[in-house]
């Protein structure tokens, strides 16, 4: 039971959290720098595929070791796995993509590391509260 919880509160929190920064910072950054080539909505299977491979790398690389080995685990490797994640994706966009630009690489691998360290920590602490 607490993998499940766990893996909902993760999810919820980062779904969330991911919502309001795409909406308000990261949207808006992405279309000052690429504008015509995005698209107008987005992907929804693409988009579905990712959260789902992405929750799963969250709870099996730091929700479980930080439920087995506490909290400053799962912050440190959520911050890690977030880093290594995001950062793999911008590197590699800004390395091939024209109009990919520095500030967006930045800002996307520190809400990366942020963003999956708060999600995985707060959803041990819920799981652990709850079991």
């Amino acid at each position: 039971m607490p993998i499940v919880i766990l893996t909902l509160a993760t999810g919820i929190i980062f779904l969330v959290a991911d919502a309001i920064m795409l909406s308000r910072v990261m949207g808006p950054l992405f279309r000052e720098h690429l504008g015509d080539s995005l698209l107008e909505g987005i992907r929804m299977p693409a988009a579905l595929g990712f959260y789902l491979v992405y929750l799963f790398g969250m709870v099996w690389f730091a929700g479980l070791p930080g439920l087995r080995e506490g909290v400053g685990v799962a912050a440190l490797n959520g911050a890690i796995l977030g880093l290594v994640a995001y950062g793999t994706y911008e590197l590699t966009s800004w390395a091939v993509m024209r109009d990919w630009h520095p500030s967006m690489v930045a800002a996307d691998m520190i809400w990366g590391a942020t963003v999956t360290a708060v999600s995985v920590t707060v959803g041990v602490l819920i799981a652990r509260a709850l079991t």
